[in-house]
């Protein structure tokens, strides 16, 4: 029996150890919002917090986050009023979208530990997550919006 603590709550089940995080989260658990890109932990889209961190859950067994704090996309916020969030709506950030869960969460994960990133700091945090339509000028705006929203919550 594995049991996973995710977005707050804790889940059990009986898979395989070895299952990438990626399909217990999607087709057991039915966390649709993390998305499966490359499945090598190459592009991003399946990014999840692990205590906070942002990792790959394609490439990740599940073995390895038993007792760990997994935060998806829809444990971002409760009521999709995580700054990240706000930005990326007042934007209008996605274009396809199917990249933007990994995108949030990474950007997301660079809030919580740089309140104010540079445009260097930005673009070197969100080098790993591939946007195959090519919004990221509108990523990085949205996380300099999102950074201003952060400050004005507080």
């Amino acid at each position: 029996m594995t049991i996973l603590k995710i977005n707050g709550k804790t889940h059990k089940f009986n898979q395989d150890p070895s299952m990438p995080l990626l399909w217990v989260l999607r087709d057991i658990l039915k966390f649709k919002g993390t998305k499966y890109g490359c499945g090598k932990g190459l592009c991003g889209a399946c990014t999840v917090h692990i205590n906070g961190q942002p990792t790959r859950s394609c490439v990740l067994p599940v073995s390895a986050v038993e007792g760990q704090e997994i935060t998806t996309i829809e444990g971002l916020s409760e009521n999709i009023d995580h700054p990240v969030q706000q930005a990326w709506q007042e934007l209008n950030v996605p274009q396809c979208g199917y990249c933007q869960s990994g995108q949030m969460m990474a950007a997301a994960a660079l809030l919580e530990s740089n309140k104010a990133p540079s445009e260097q700091e930005i673009e070197m945090a969100m080098s790993g997550n591939i946007c195959r339509c090519g919004t990221y000028p509108r990523i990085k705006e949205a996380i300099n919006r999102a950074a201003e929203l952060a400050t004005e919550v507080k």
